[in-house]
């Protein structure tokens, strides 16, 4: 089979919905306010099984007040997937104007930047990472902690704010400490596993969309290709057991906070969440398991965290669902965007210095009405027993059983728990909440579903189903129901391709009530 002809037709797609730009050797426009900047290269890790170093390379942006008497703050830049730098200052005036200096860099396979891309492996893109703070902590005008420590922050979205964790969590193992000091990532995710392949089963729009983004710079080995070709054929998360292909879950297995928290590792500097409510690639609920499984108890007092309705979103097709747009907990917080929240947050964190910023140790989050809800917890803490759900697995239209009659106001990690019988094999379905005045025009809330997937036949097994993390105000009027689906667009052809039914007995959903 020829995998990367298989995987060509998903590049279109790609483009549209990662709407990255292409690399660009062009010169930048001139440095803004006095600032400079120069670009260089770090030599790094050889890729495994080779002997030629990688080099890792960067724009260096130091503002006009930066001196070796007036020392700075430095912000650590990195781009998400399939993109590159950021060569011009003017890209970075609010950061530069404020007296921060910034560093953006091509991450490993990216840009000018050489290797493979790894997907944020601790022992390859970690050691990248090592050499680029080790570079930061030789500048005479970076405020310095200590040898090899400097006064550092990091912003970045989606893979580009995988590298904000990786680059913490691997001085953590090296050095005992993070080094880093404070961490802004928007859109990213706890564990590439669960979040790509919830439970095997494959969110194949984009795990197809991403692999072919990177076919136009050869950034993935062959064997990764290969095995996502196969996976996606298959429809099953590739085990390494086709000759040729790998273990995609073992290569993935370190690439993520979650792993490192596994080994007892856990962050105890201030984060600042940003995480997409609608987001069905990294979504709501892979930044609340970075809240509550990356942090101590204590750096969780002296961080924040905020939902908003966007992040990686695709157009929206079936089943019919809300699909808002918007921003109102960063707004209230930080007065302006999230950069200027971030600000903000970087001035009370890498200077010291009080802004009047509020909202430490709590969760915010928007919901589809662009409101602000805020808890402290995001956990499940109260129980509705629905009875009976029953949905065929290969095609047929979404229903909807009801969990409680509005008004009711829910925000963080609810699931449900019941006997689950299915009858056929490979059986999958796709739950969600809904929200509406009767079963017949309920629609799915904030975009996602999780899956239940059953390999065997079973009968009245017990499970524990993770639900979609939400923020919803059901108002008198309406209501909320638990949502059953067979497909649904983010997981197209990873539905399940012989017919069955899962009936799920005895089912309770548990929710996060706000003011239970």
């Amino acid at each position: 089979m020829n995998h990367r002809l298989a995987l060509t037709a998903a590049a279109a797609l790609a483009a549209t919905l990662l709407a990255v730009p292409a690399p660009t050797t062009a010169q930048p426009a001139p440095a803004a306010a006095g600032h400079t900047v120069r670009h260089g290269c770090v030599t790094s890790r050889p890729e495994p099984g080779t002997t030629a170093p990688v080099q890792i390379c960067y724009s260096l942006f130091r503002p006009a007040s930066a001196t070796a008497t007036h020392q700075v703050p430095m912000i650590l830049e990195g781009h998400g997937w399939g993109g590159q730098r950021t060569r011009d200052a003017a890209a970075f005036r609010r950061y530069l104007d404020r007296g921060y200096g910034v560093l953006s860099f091509d991450q490993r396979a990216w840009g000018e930047s050489g290797g493979k891309a790894h997907l944020q492996n601790p022992h390859i893109e970690g050691h990248d990472l090592l050499k680029l703070v080790r570079l930061i902590s030789k500048l005479t005008w970076v405020r310095q902690d200590g040898p090899g420590d400097p006064r550092l922050g990091a912003i970045g979205g989606s893979y580009g704010g995988g590298h904000q964790f990786l680059g913490a969590f691997r001085h953590l193992m090296s050095r005992g400490k993070p080094v880093f000091d404070a961490l802004a990532p928007e859109i990213t995710w706890w564990d590439l596993n669960d979040t790509l392949a919830p439970d095997g089963v494959a969110r194949s729009e984009w795990v197809a969309a991403l692999t072919a983004v990177s076919l136009t710079s050869d950034a993935l080995q062959p064997k990764v290709l290969a095995s996502v070709a196969e996976g996606l054929a298959t429809n099953r998360w590739p085990d390494g057991s086709i000759p040729g292909t790998l273990d995609v879950t073992a290569f993935m297995e370190k690439n993520g906070p979650r792993w490192h928290a596994s080994q007892g590792r856990l962050l105890d500097i201030p984060v600042l969440f940003h995480q997409g409510s609608t987001d069905t690639l990294f979504p709501l609920e892979q930044g609340l398991k970075n809240w509550s499984g990356a942090l101590t108890a204590k750096a969780r007092r002296q961080s924040i965290f905020v939902g908003f309705n966007g992040g990686h979103v695709l157009p929206p097709i079936f089943p019919p669902r809300t699909h808002p747009a918007g921003d109102p907990c960063t707004k209230r917080l930080g007065g302006g965007d999230f950069t200027a929240l971030a600000l903000r947050f970087f001035d009370e964190k890498l200077r010291g210095r009080s802004t009047g910023l509020h909202g430490y140790g709590k969760v915010h989050l928007s919901t589809p009405a662009n409101a602000c809800t805020t808890v402290r917890s995001a956990a499940a803490d109260a129980a509705y027993r629905v009875g009976q759900v029953v949905s065929p697995t290969t095609a047929g239209v979404p229903l909807n059983t009801l969990v409680a009659k509005g008004p009711i106001r829910i925000a963080g990690r609810p699931y449900l728990t019941g006997n689950v019988t299915a009858v056929g094999l490979d059986s999958r379905a796709f739950y969600g909440l809904a929200v509406g005045t009767s079963p017949l025009d309920a629609q799915l809330v904030q975009a996602n579903v999780l899956p239940v997937s059953e390999p065997t036949p079973v009968v009245g097994a017990a499970r524990r189903v993770a639900l979609p993390a939400v923020a919803i105000d059901v108002p008198a009027g309406q209501s909320l129901y638990l949502l059953v689906t067979p497909v649904h667009d983010t997981f197209v052809a990873s539905g399940s391709r012989l017919p069955g039914v899962i009936t799920i007995d005895d089912t309770v959903v548990h929710l996060p009530v706000v003011g239970n």
